[in-house]
């Protein structure tokens, strides 16, 4: 199902991967106040790189786990039944940035809060290098507050329960790096320090475009694994390396829309619409434990 946004009351609705199906009445003891509720989540997740040696290894492919319904399972097995009570290092969940943005989003819509996960870079992981990262956002009643439910408030030296939304915060949206890119403003060495890792070929204008349609998918209830490839997102990476005007402008004109997606709700929705965008039911995985497999999205 196509998600097709009509304001930000939209955002309050489960999408497929949020809904918690049988676990709801466990969802529901999260913490009501979006600071409480980013510890919480601290608390039961495990990132699968930034907490290595933490957990078992042999849990690490958890982090292939797509639906919030299926890690409130994983929490319920190991003897949660409050989500405000944190579990020792070694029996959390292990995900990744998009888990703990996930839940957290996932807690607020039980309680009808408009949520939603936006993908992009974050400046505030490694020197010169921008690193990708999905983080939470929420409306207040008056505006989007923008959210990093993973980081320790007291480890930042900026808010990270109500991050800088503009092109030169913290965060930057997919979106945005692609617009700059685009504009002059990041130039073509510079490009290439945003990815996974700068020791990894995972980085640069082609994967930046591959963001673009991973955030296109957020924004419509698609909140898939940032591993997950689906569409045109492979048969971008070449034409958009080598400059192909064709593949610039498309990237250049969904990136127009998403800069500003409130304002631009039905050509997004159009966009998403568009068999080249939409996962159709299935996703190939690239998991990072090296596994490749097919997934279909429906339950």
């Amino acid at each position: 199902m196509t998600r097709e946004p009509s304001g930000p009351k939209d955002w309050a609705a489960h999408s497929p991967l949020t809904d918690p199906r049988d676990l709801r009445a466990l969802l529901r003891t999260a913490p009501r106040d979006p600071r409480d509720l980013a510890a919480a989540v601290r608390g039961l997740v495990a990132h699968y790189r930034g907490d290595a040696g933490t957990y078992p290894p042999e849990r690490t492919g958890e982090i292939d786990t797509r639906w919030v319904a299926d890690v409130l399972g994983v929490l319920a097995g190991r003897g949660v039944t409050d989500l405000a009570t944190a579990l020792p290092p070694a029996e959390r969940f292990v995900g990744c940035c998009r888990d703990f943005s996930l839940l957290f989003v996932a807690a607020l819509r039980e309680r009808g809060v408009p949520a939603r996960t936006r993908v992009g870079f974050a400046d505030y992981f490694r020197p010169d290098f921008h690193v990708d990262h999905v983080v939470a956002e929420y409306h207040d009643g008056g505006r989007w507050v923008r959210v990093d439910p993973e980081l320790d408030p007291a480890s930042f030296p900026f808010d990270v329960a109500d991050m800088d939304t503009g092109p030169r915060g913290p965060f930057r949206t997919a979106a945005t790096v692609w617009t700059q890119y685009r504009a002059g403003e990041i130039d073509d060495d510079g490009i290439r320090r945003f990815g996974v890792d700068p020791d990894l070929p995972l980085r640069g204008p082609a994967f930046v475009a591959g963001y673009v349609l991973q955030e296109l998918a957020h924004l419509h209830g698609h909140e898939l694994l940032l591993w997950d490839v689906w569409g045109d997102m492979e048969a971008l990476d070449g034409p958009v390396e080598a400059g192909d005007p064709a593949a610039l402008a498309e990237v250049d004109r969904l990136a127009a829309l998403l800069l500003d997606p409130d304002a631009h709700r039905a050509e997004l929705a159009a966009a998403f619409d568009d068999d080249r965008y939409h996962p159709r039911g299935t996703v190939r995985c690239l998991s990072p434990t090296g596994a490749v497999s097919r997934v279909a999205l429906a339950r």
